[in-house]
């Protein structure tokens, strides 16, 4: 099976990973990649890695013609606008950006400040994780993307979960550390180098959007993320703070995880007794649409800290969109998506 597959807002760091991606798909040929400011340029003039591997330039949203998977890697905001348009174009169509990740057009108003400009669509969009959503993903003609700090977090907790370990009279705590890739590619005061260089800036402390996600797709109530900006370019590292029940062994635990993503191809389980990398780390992810994700039981208190780190441009943006396409379209769920990532970097 070979798909024609478009991009529009292809000039942008998800638009670029995406590029990446499929141009390396051995099912999928890209067809048209739009940008408005970079109209009839090419695109490695804005992702410069994919020189000489595409002469394809950025073509006008106008110029789109149909294909087979439409991808939308637009602002925030901009997809909800257009959508009828986008869905002429494709019969399967992706968007990675938040408009159509909550199915309650309630719950949008309240995490984004506006109602929602296509609020009959939402329940209409598959969310796009496929650790928690493969099933209906495999039958889906819209699917959502997902926030990257979400993908983190959900991860983090979704074994204890499933295993019914969590106490409900407790609050759950997910800290929070994120790169700056996640602001997206246009500039802003805080990505400015000389204040964001060697910085540690706990930017979103409560109420952060994504946490929204985290209790639709968990079924939590009593989740709080807490955001914190470090200084790398790519990477998510959550940490999330949680109260098991009573008794808990780190034997239960070891086999919550195990029964949680031991069949799924991208999650790996970090948790050694020695060596740098005994944790999981951002770091060796780059590039890459591994998740690993690692815990650790304090027995005295009951409390777990379960960790999860991502890329997140990859696994928490372009990587799953592609890992969705695979499943909606029923190729190979791990094609194109093989890298493993970088080490050392």
């Amino acid at each position: 099976m070979s798909l024609r597959a478009s991009i529009i807002g292809a000039s942008g760091y998800t638009g670029g990973e995406l590029l990446r991606l499929l141009l390396f798909h051995p099912n999928v040929e890209i067809a048209q990649a739009t940008s408005e400011s970079h109209a009839g340029e090419y695109v490695y003039q804005q992702h410069p890695n994919l020189r000489k591997r595409t002469q394809l330039q950025f073509v006008s949203q106008a110029a789109l013609q149909p294909c087979d998977v439409l991808f939308l890697a637009l602002p925030h905001g901009e997809s909800q606008k257009n959508l009828d348009r986008y869905l002429g174009l494709a019969p399967r169509l992706i968007d990675l950006s938040a408009d159509f990740r909550l199915r309650d057009p309630a719950l949008y108003q309240r995490w984004y400040g506006e109602a929602h400009r296509s609020p009959d669509r939402l329940a209409q969009f598959v969310y796009g994780l496929p650790e928690v959503q493969r099933a209906a993903m495999r039958q889906a003609r819209l699917i959502s993307g997902v926030g990257c700090n979400a993908t983190a977090s959900i991860l983090a907790l979704l074994p204890l979960v499933k295993a019914g370990l969590l106490r409900g009279d407790q609050p759950i705590i997910v800290d929070v550390k994120t790169g700056s890739s996640e602001g997206g590619a246009s500039a802003n005061p805080g990505s400015h180098h000389p204040e964001k260089s060697h910085s540690v800036r706990a930017y979103a402390p409560t109420g952060h959007r994504h946490t929204a996600e985290v209790i639709q797709e968990l079924g939590l109530s009593n989740v709080h993320l807490s955001m914190t900006a470090v200084d790398v370019v790519r990477g998510v590292l959550a940490a999330a703070h949680a109260f098991v029940q009573p008794g808990t062994t780190d034997k239960e635990l070891w086999r919550a995880y195990r029964a949680a993503y031991n069949t799924e191809p991208f999650v790996r389980i970090v948790k050694d007794r020695a060596g740098i990398h005994r944790v999981p780390d951002p770091k060796i992810l780059a590039g890459s649409n591994f998740a690993d994700v690692g815990f650790d039981l304090d027995p005295e208190s009951g409390r777990v800290v379960s960790l999860a780190a991502i890329d997140n441009l990859m696994k928490g943006a372009a990587g799953s969109a592609v890992q969705a396409m695979n499943l909606m379209c029923g190729l190979e769920e791990t094609a194109g998506l093989e890298f493993p990532g970088l080490h050392p970097l």
